[in-house]
């Protein structure tokens, strides 16, 4: 080893003692008699000084500039009263420059990494190699690998075996675009990324593995967004000869477990874990991943919104509304904002009322009997405003769900300091589609329904719930599974829903179908997304910052410059031809 410790390991009971450090300079003052610099690596900084008296080693340090690399050879003393930095675990030393040898020169580099400024995303990911050298960056990819142990130690002792599925598997459409792989061998067949190993983890239960476990890459060829990207990792299991209950407390236990290794400093706010019907978040939050850090609830006033004179609560399918308690003080911008908001979401507008007040359509619309009973049913008083989401259901009360959200965040309602877990439990089986009108499975078509409603799949499939679940925290969702099928007859009824015939299902699922004539068991399993558990731990705004070396929101790598063309010798291999857009 080129260093006899870490820049983050020498103390107080070092003093004394030589060592040999090796890192970047991660800052250099010179205070004229004296130059000090803080010698940077993975675990932390160290203070060195070069004496005037050592001439050589002196004049050496007046050229270093930052990013440079030394190997420092020296005493450790300890520092005087008054120069301790408590802030610092080697705040109580220092290191007496011996001997200084430059192991690489640095470039100026395009931002400082010493401070933590706002640069822009491009020139970061550009940079990336250096943007990882930055101390956020470095705490985030120790935190990644500290969940990701955690949670390998967690499902290891509770007896899953970790098993790794394929990469190049076979393309079987299934919701988001996939990304497709040449075959060189076989001109004109293609292998796919998989968007997930779900076929693969189901048939390990066929095989018998009975529990199983991975953290793989997963892959999709879809729009990018804040908490998306092409390539992400989830952790997967998957457990046999069991109940929904089963797998919701396995988890519940790995995340509470986590959670106290990981932010000791967050209380959940609810053990055991509260559970809702996916029904109940929507009607109630607006949402099917709800934030229950503050109370905010929707109230049903389709009833009295019928009788009222105003056109846009009568005529709708249903009426809810959200009673903000002190909202009233909300600015006209606040609300023009939470209006902006609604409408990117889907809602034609934002309807509101300040309680106590004459003003604002719904006012002069709707009645005074229709207002009167409205503050009665939601028990809104002078001070407070009403927010209304109005049409169809449940479109209409997504972007109400929205508006709650940033309404808490306007009015200071959050409590930080927990965390709130919550499961989302009898999720649709099927939807419909807004572009094509076809019927289409919620989650995926392995999922199992609840044992009550086969009888809907003729009469009316939408109706019918699948013993699906989410696990929200903080209103995201972190993770989502469910119970699968595991008889060829029923899953032969969801293809007859789903609209895909016998034949068409042999050529894309035959391999399922095949297994589920051996013997499969019943089973079931959960899948979370990594980098977004990673990002909520880490307190990040998006996963690109808990990723190594993530994509851009168009998609494209800006260190490596990928995609990229190909030699037209090894497209002509592979038998593609590029068509001119």
């Amino acid at each position: 080893m080129l260093r006899t410790h870490t820049c983050g390991e020498l103390r107080a009971d070092h003093d004394g003692s030589e060592t040999t450090l090796c890192g970047w300079v991660h800052r250099r003052r010179d205070h004229g008699g004296l130059i000090f610099i803080d010698l940077r690596d993975r675990y932390g900084f160290t203070q060195v000084v070069f004496d005037p008296e050592n001439k050589e080693q002196f004049a050496m340090a007046e050229k270093v500039r930052p990013e440079w690399v030394l190997k420092i050879e020296g005493k450790v003393r300890g520092r005087i009263d008054g120069a301790v930095r408590d802030d610092n675990p080697t705040g109580a030393i220092e290191v007496v420059v011996g001997t200084a040898t430059v192991l690489n020169e640095s470039k100026t580099p395009p931002f400082e990494i010493d401070q933590d400024k706002d640069i822009g995303e491009d020139v970061r990911l550009e940079y990336r190699f250096l943007d990882l050298r930055r101390t956020r960056m470095q705490k985030n990819l120790k935190l990644r690998n500290d969940i990701v142990q955690a949670v390998r130690e967690y499902f290891h002792k509770n007896d899953f075996l970790e098993i790794e599925t394929p990469i190049m598997v076979k393309g079987t459409p299934e919701g988001s675009r996939e990304y497709l792989v040449p075959s060189r061998l076989h001109h004109g067949n293609f292998y796919v990324l998989p968007q997930s190993p779900q076929q693969l983890k189901q048939l390990l239960m066929v095989a018998g593995v009975d529990k199983y476990f991975q953290v793989p890459r997963c892959f999709r060829d879809e729009d990018q967004r804040g908490d998306r990207q092409p390539e992400f990792t989830q952790f997967e299991i998957e457990m046999s000869f069991v109940e929904q209950e089963d797998i919701l407390t396995q988890l519940e236990e790995c995340f509470v477990e986590l959670t106290a290794k990981i932010r000791p400093d967050k209380k959940i706010q609810s053990t055991p874990f509260p559970r809702m019907t996916y029904k109940d978040a929507m009607e109630t939050y607006g949402s099917d991943k709800p934030d229950l850090r503050f109370e905010l609830k929707f109230t049903d006033v389709t009833d009295i919104a019928k009788e009222c004179d105003f056109k846009v609560f009568s005529a709708a399918e249903t009426v809810k509304a959200m009673n903000v308690p002190g909202g009233g003080k909300m600015s006209r911008k606040d609300i023009d904002d939470l209006t902006d908001l609604a409408q990117r979401h889907g809602a034609k507008g934002l309807a509101w009322v300040r309680v106590g007040e004459d003003s604002g359509p719904v006012v002069k619309n709707a009645g005074e009997t229709f207002l009167k009973t409205l503050n009665e049913k939601t028990g809104a008083k002078d001070g407070d405003i009403i927010f209304f989401a109005a049409g169809e259901y449940p479109h209409a009360l997504e972007p109400l769900g929205e508006v709650r959200k940033a309404a808490a965040k306007m009015l200071d309602m959050i409590d930080t300091s927990i965390w709130s877990y919550v499961w989302i439990l009898d999720f649709p089986m099927f939807e419909k589609s807004k572009e094509t009108g076809a019927v289409g499975a919620v989650h995926h078509p392995f999922t199992r329904p609840h044992a009550d409603d086969e009888e809907l799949f003729e009469t009316d499939p939408l109706a019918a719930r699948a013993t699906a679940y989410d696990l929200a925290l903080d209103g995201n969702e972190i993770g989502g599974g469910s119970m699968r099928i595991h008889e060829r007859a029923l899953q032969k009824k969801i293809f007859d829903v789903l609209g895909i015939t016998d034949e068409d299902a042999d050529q894309r699922f035959g391999h399922m179908l095949r297994a589920f004539e051996y013997g499969a068991p019943p089973h079931g399993g959960i899948a979370f997304g990594l980098d977004r558990v990673c990002m909520i731990f880490a307190d990040e705004p998006n996963i690109r910052e808990v990723i190594a070396f993530p994509k851009d929101q168009k998609a494209k790598d800006l260190m490596l410059g990928s995609p990229s063309p190909m030699p037209q010798e090894q497209l002509e291999e592979l038998g593609i031809a590029i068509l001119e857009d």
